[in-house]
């Protein structure tokens, strides 16, 4: 392969997942990899630097590029909400020779950047956790929510599976009626609710256990239980909120601007996604939802380039959303 002038490296670092990609100063996507979660609230340093170098290298024997820095490098990392973390991945950086123009940011950013393919507006992930962001035309930019499953997490799938759960027990007791009882007793493999206190706090249960529980809710609300479907309109005027918090932060709240849904809470459609258009409508008639135009990683790429000052135009964007050559 003959050498290019530039070459670019966008990085998503999830909690589960480690994605990397290679592009040129076109937008050309020349190369991808993969590797397990490299989110350093979740990982530790040293697994998240093992899980980087792995993406990376993927993406590299993809494109038979040599082990050379690169002209430019965008993190969009789970778990960075400090200058502290941003320190810890620039060094991760350092230790894998990946260049000296390195860039590093919540995972967030990089959702807007690739969403919206780089344009002023705003991201909301509802995965199993929840978070918004936004950034203005003149490069302000705000968060709502995302401050973990302790005391956040509204609306997302961590927060509807443990709804799901404390409803069930509610109902077990008799404070209330509702069909997820069941469904919860049998996920949880519990021959009696009464062994639920057992399950949860002496074995202990993850925040990716909690959040397998939504789809229970999800499947009750269409049945026609009415509590499922409090649960479901509650956690939409949540993510709602966020993104009405966002908006008025950054001059949108009487102002026309784009949202782009991100994260795997939306895969399950209407029942999710109806109650959610609604709320925001009733908060920001003018907002607009976007599906996104780009995932993630390809918009850490975007902020690459955008860092060593490659004009983001139409060309660029639409190179970025082809299919690779192999």
């Amino acid at each position: 392969m003959h050498k290019m002038a530039r070459i670019f490296l966008g990085i998503d670092g999830g909690g589960t997942k480690t994605e990397a990609a290679i592009c040129d100063e076109t937008g050309r996507v020349l190369g991808v990899g993969q590797a397990g979660g490299s989110g350093i609230d979740s990982a530790g340093a040293e697994r998240a630097l093992l899980a980087i170098g792995e993406a990376v290298e993927a993406a590299r024997r993809q494109v038979g590029l040599p082990a050379a820095p690169f002209d430019g490098v965008f993190f969009g990392m789970a778990g960075v909400v400090s200058e502290a973390d941003r320190a810890i991945v620039r060094d991760i950086a350092h230790r894998l020779r990946l260049g000296d123009c390195v860039e590093v940011d919540h995972d967030i950013r990089i959702a807007l950047a690739g969403g919206l393919s780089g344009r002023p507006g705003i991201a909301l992930i509802a995965g199993t956790g929840s978070s918004c962001f936004g950034v203005n035309a003149q490069g302000e930019r705000w968060q709502a929510g995302g401050w973990g499953h302790l005391i956040s997490d509204e609306g997302s799938s961590y927060w509807l599976g443990w709804n799901a759960i404390r409803l069930a027990m509610g109902a077990y007791d008799g404070r209330w009626q509702t069909a997820l009882l069941e469904p919860v007793q049998r996920q949880l493999g519990l021959q009696e609710m009464t062994d639920i206190h057992y399950r949860l706090y002496t074995q202990g249960v993850t925040k990716a256990e909690i959040a397998a529980f939504a789809p229970l809710v999800i499947a009750a609300a269409e049945a026609g239980d009415a509590m499922a479907q409090q649960l479901l309109w509650q956690g939409a005027q949540e993510l709602a909120q966020m993104v009405a918090a966002v908006a008025r932060h950054l001059g949108w709240g009487a102002a026309p601007c784009e949202v782009t849904l991100v994260g795997g809470l939306w895969r399950a459609g209407e029942p999710v996604t109806a109650p959610f258009r609604k709320a925001l409508a009733g908060l920001l008639p003018l907002v607009r939802i976007v599906a996104p135009e780009l995932p993630p990683v390809l918009g850490a790429c975007l902020l690459a380039l955008q860092g060593a000052g490659v004009t983001i135009d139409e060309k660029v964007r639409r190179r970025l959303g082809e299919p690779r050559q192999k």
